[in-house]
């Protein structure tokens, strides 16, 4: 068995993992990443973020030719297929799988392929899936980012051809006509919106009584509304009680009573850190009942030399924190001074028409007795958005009554997840830099989405003084 020396250790390819190993690498130090798959890029390249935006792109893209008024002038609307569009993630899969490896290979950092075990704190055997049996590899530092996969109940069928979770959905083969979708969490209603413009009836099941209760309120009912008037039917306050596959269909019955009936079944409701036959127990770690392990502020698992990072921790389970905390894990653990904790993180939901928030919701404000004001741009009322047709949404400013502080940024509609960064830059500024009046007196390039700012800021401010 052959054995190999490293400073730093990193299990797992992911956004934690590749951006772990990187800094570490960086860093001078000699440095090594393990991964289950025979390719680089974690289940956020292969499985999640990546091939559903991708989908949800190309589904975009559809929904604009066949309800354009302007493409009718070369032809009627068409109908795609899952697979087909499924094509269009598979490119850019590769793209990012060949630029991924490629950053590996830049910083010498070595990649073996197989599946992690710990054998004691220093110690991780890799028992090889391309046939070259196991190696060992000799570590200072571990940083645990094996990532989550979809969370499955013993009691739903998974096997069966029609009942799918939101990995295995990607094999999906066919369009169905009709589909279940159990879960309105993100992940749920993203999908909901890549079926439902493609022409697929969608019945879409919430455990809770509104969907993605963290938003804020009035983006949470916009998405309902524009998810309803895309035919999606949401059910909310309801549990599965049983739901059985047959040759000709899914039947789920829910604890209400209802029954409903559909071609396909998708499972979206939680995910699990994987975390399954590492040896765990051999280095003093416990994962809790999602497999997800617990860690300090610097992302340390108790064991002095032991980091994990990204889906496999929990909250926020986003590629963009995960990358940030990889990076910082790797700088605490070689006690660098670049060491930074993720404490703000924007959120992006791409649905159709997508979500993007950073900071604090009107409720949040409310509970905390704090005053403040809003401003708010409507997308119809822009130039940019009348020149492209994409007048669904609006930009949603939350500020201090009295300091003009920027507490909140929420956006709602095409490019949300683009234009929410410029909120977020400015909150990030210190004393009178971060106040709505910023907006007001930097001049924007027009026509832009970016001047809804200036408009949304002008609105707060008339709310301010009664103008």
């Amino acid at each position: 068995m052959a054995v190999y020396q490293y400073d730093v250790v990193v299990i797992g390819t992911g956004p934690a993992g590749e951006s772990s190993a990187l800094n570490a690498a960086k860093k001078g130090k000699r440095v090594a990443v393990v991964e289950t798959r025979g390719v680089v890029g974690g289940n956020c390249t292969h499985m999640g973020t990546i091939p559903s935006k991708a989908l949800r792109h190309a589904v975009k893209q559809i929904i604009e030719f066949n309800t354009n008024p302007m493409f009718r002038d070369i032809g009627e609307p068409r109908w795609f297929s899952f697979p087909r569009v499924l094509k269009r993630a598979e490119q850019v899969i590769s793209k990012q799988v060949q630029m991924r490896t490629n950053f590996y290979a830049r910083n010498r950092i070595d990649v073996f392929f197989g599946h992690a075990k710990f054998e004691d704190a220093n110690t991780v055997s890799v028992k090889g899936t391309s046939g070259k049996g196991d190696e060992t590899l000799k570590a200072k530092a571990v940083v645990i980012a094996t990532g989550s996969r979809p969370f499955c109940p013993s009691d739903v069928d998974f096997t069966h051809p029609r009942i799918y979770n939101s990995d295995s959905i990607l094999k999906l083969s066919h369009t169905p006509r009709t589909i279940i979708i159990y879960g309105a969490g993100v992940i749920g209603c993203e999908y909901a919106s890549i079926f439902s413009g493609l022409g697929v009836k969608v019945d879409l099941i919430d455990t809770r009584d509104r969907l993605l209760s963290f938003l804020d309120h009035q983006i949470s009912d916009a998405l309902s509304y524009h998810l309803r008037n895309n035919g999606v039917v949401i059910r909310h306050n309801e549990q599965y009680d049983s739901i059985k596959g047959s040759d000709t269909g899914v039947l789920m019955t829910l604890k209400s009573g209802k029954k409903i009936r559909a071609d396909a079944f998708l499972w979206c409701n939680g995910r699990s850190g994987n975390t399954e036959n590492m040896g765990l127990e051999s280095v003093g770690l416990e994962p809790n009942s999602r497999g997800q392990l617990e860690v300090d502020e610097h992302y340390s698992t108790g064991v002095a030399n032991i980091y994990a990072a990204g889906d496999v921790i929990g909250w926020p389970s986003l590629a963009s924190a995960a990358y940030d905390q990889g990076r910082s894990s790797t700088s605490h653990l070689l006690d660098a001074d670049d060491f930074r904790h993720i404490n703000s993180v924007p959120t992006g939901i791409y649905t159709i028409p997508e979500i993007s928030s950073v900071g604090q919701t009107e409720e949040e404000l409310t509970s905390a007795q704090v005053p403040y004001e809003v401003g708010q741009a409507f997308f119809k009322d822009t130039a940019r958005a009348q020149i492209t047709g994409e007048q669904v949404g609006m930009l949603k400013i939350l500020f201090h009554r009295e300091t003009l502080q920027l507490l909140g940024i929420h956006a709602f509609g095409d490019q949300a997840s683009e234009i929410v960064h410029i909120g977020q830059a400015i909150m990030s500024q210190e004393g009178e830099a971060n106040t709505l009046e910023y907006f007001v007196n930097t001049t924007f390039n027009y026509p832009t989405m970016a001047e809804a700012y200036r408009v949304a800021a002008m609105n707060g401010l008339n709310r301010v003084f009664n103008k």
